[in-house]
C-alpha cells in the first residue's frame, strides 16, 4: 500500500506514561531529518472522530487541534507530560467484527477521522498509545490508511514487546516512595498496603516490589478465582503481620495491584466509568478495602488493634521524570517508526529484540481476528519473575 499525501500524523492515546516526549520527540526528528513534514495531533483521537468539513465547530484549527512540528520537538525528549497532549476517546468502540466497518452507524467516527487526515494531508499516521489504540490503528488499517503503530502502557502487559517505555520509570517511581513508607513503617511500628497501577497484569506490583523489599506482592496472578474471596486474601496478609510481629518485625509494606477490583464480587466492584466508558479502579480503592478486612482478621485473631495504613500510587508512577532506559528505548521505538516507514512497512507496531534491534509485529499477531481483542501479556505463574517475588515475600522467608 503507498502512503499518499506529504505528510506524517503523530497522535499519542490513553493515559501518560514517562518518556512520551521522547517517543514523539524521536520520531519527529527522524522524518524531518529525510524532510518528510510531521503533523502532531492534539488529544489522541478526540478532535478528529468529530472532524465534519461542512461544520464550522467541527473542522480543525491550527495549535489548538493539531501543529506541524518543528526542530524545536527536539527540546522536549527529556521532559516530563505529553506534548501532543492525550485523551481516551475511542472510536472504534462500536466495531465488535471487521464487517462492521462497512457500516456507516458503526464506522463514521473512523471515516471522520480517514477525512480529517485527507484534509490535513497526512498520508499516513504513527500510533502511540495502548490496547485501544492498537485496536482503532488495526481499523484504520482495515479501512485502507496507512498506519504504524507504538506500544505504549506502564503495566508492560503489551504482547509482542519484552518492556514498554515508561514501565521501568514507574517502577523506580514507586520503588522510591514506597521505601520512603518502608522507612516510616519500621520508625513506628506500622505497616501500609499500597495500590499500584496494573489493570490486568502484575509487572509493576512486583518489580516495585521486589525493589522496595515489600513483605507481599499481590496481583491478578496470584487469584486463581474469578471473583476475589476477599476474607481468604485478608487471612493470608493478617498471617504475614502476625508472623512479622513474631519475629519482632513488626512493619513493612504490603503491595497490591489495582487490577484486583475487576474481580470484586457483585455489589462491590466498582460501577464509576470515566465519559469514555472506562471502568475507574481508583474509585474501588481496592487497598483501603484489604486494609480494612485485614483489621478485622487481626482483630478477631489476637483481640487487639493494629496501625495499618491504605496507600494508592497511581498518578505519580505515569508522570515520572523518565529513566535512561525509557529515553534510549522511546528514542529507538521512534526511530523504528520512521524505519518501517521507509521501508514501506503498515499495519505493524514496532517491537524491540535483544540490543534493541527493530522489529516490526503485524497487527494480525496482536490482535484476535474473532473478537478484536488485543492479546495481553501478564507475568506466567512458575516463570523466573514470579518465583523471585515469590521467594522474596516474607511468608517464604525462613529469617
Amino acid at each position: 500500500m503507498q502512503h499518499k499525501g506529504k505528510k506524517v500524523g503523530i497522535l499519542f492515546s490513553g493515559g501518560p506514561a514517562p518518556s512520551a516526549n521522547t517517543v514523539i520527540s524521536s520520531t519527529a526528528l527522524n522524518f524531518l531529518d529525510s524532510h518528510i513534514p510531521v503533523t502532531g495531533i492534539f488529544k489522541g483521537y478526540e478532535y478528529l472522530q468529530d472532524f465534519n468539513i461542512n461544520s464550522p465547530e467541527q473542522q480543525l484549527r491550527e495549535n489548538l487541534h493539531y501543529t506541524e512540528i518543528t526542530y524545536a520537538i527536539s527540546q522536549v525528549r527529556n521532559e516530563r507530560g505529553i506534548y501532543l497532549k492525550t485523551s481516551r476517546a475511542n472510536p472504534g468502540k462500536q466495531i465488535e467484527k471487521l464487517e462492521d466497518l462497512e457500516e456507516t452507524g458503526k464506522n463514521r467516527k473512523l471515516k471522520n477521522i480517514i477525512d480529517a487526515f485527507d484534509y490535513l494531508r497526512i498520508g499516513a499516521l504513527i500510533s502511540i498509545g495502548g490496547d485501544d489504540t492498537l485496536k482503532t490503528a488495526n481499523f484504520l488499517w482495515n479501512m485502507g490508511f496507512p498506519v504504524i503503530h507504538i506500544p505504549k502502557t506502564i503495566d508492560n502487559d503489551y504482547y509482542g514487546i519484552p518492556w514498554t517505555f515508561g514501565y521501568w520509570t514507574a517502577v523506580d517511581t514507586a520503588q522510591k516512595i514506597m521505601l520512603n513508607l518502608r522507612a516510616d513503617s519500621q520508625a513506628t511500628e506500622s505497616f501500609y498496603i499500597v495500590e499500584l497501577m496494573g489493570r490486568k497484569a502484575g509487572w509493576i506490583t512486583y518489580a516495585a516490589g521486589i525493589a522496595s523489599e515489600a513483605i507481599m506482592m499481590i496481583a491478578n496472578e496470584d487469584i486463581e478465582e474469578d471473583v476475589l474471596d476477599l476474607d481468604k486474601i485478608s487471612e493470608k496478609i493478617a498471617d504475614v503481620i502476625l508472623r512479622r510481629k513474631k519475629k519482632e518485625k513488626p512493619y513493612g509494606v504490603i503491595a497490591v495491584a489495582e487490577g484486583l477490583a475487576d474481580k470484586l464480587p457483585e455489589g462491590v466492584i466498582p460501577v464509576e466509568k470515566d465519559r469514555h466508558g472506562n471502568v475507574m479502579f481508583g474509585k474501588a480503592n481496592i487497598s483501603r478495602l484489604l486494609a480494612n478486612k485485614v483489621r478485622e482478621k487481626y482483630n478477631e485473631r489476637t483481640g487487639g488493634s493494629i496501625k495499618l495504613t491504605a496507600k494508592q500510587i497511581g498518578y505519580e508512577t505515569r508522570a515520572g521524570s523518565p529513566i535512561s532506559f525509557d529515553v534510549v528505548l522511546g528514542s529507538m521505538l521512534g526511530y523504528g517508526a520512521y524505519k518501517f516507514y521507509s521501508e514501506n512497512r503498515f499495519g505493524v507496531m514496532v517491537s524491540v529484540n535483544d540490543n534493541f534491534d527493530l522489529k516490526p509485529v503485524p497487527f494480525e499477531e496482536l490482535i484476535d481476528p474473532e473478537t478484536l481483542r488485543t492479546r495481553l501479556r501478564d507475568v506466567p505463574k512458575g516463570s523466573d519473575f514470579y518465583t523471585l517475588k515469590e521467594n522474596l515475600s516474607f511468608r517464604r522467608l525462613s529469617r
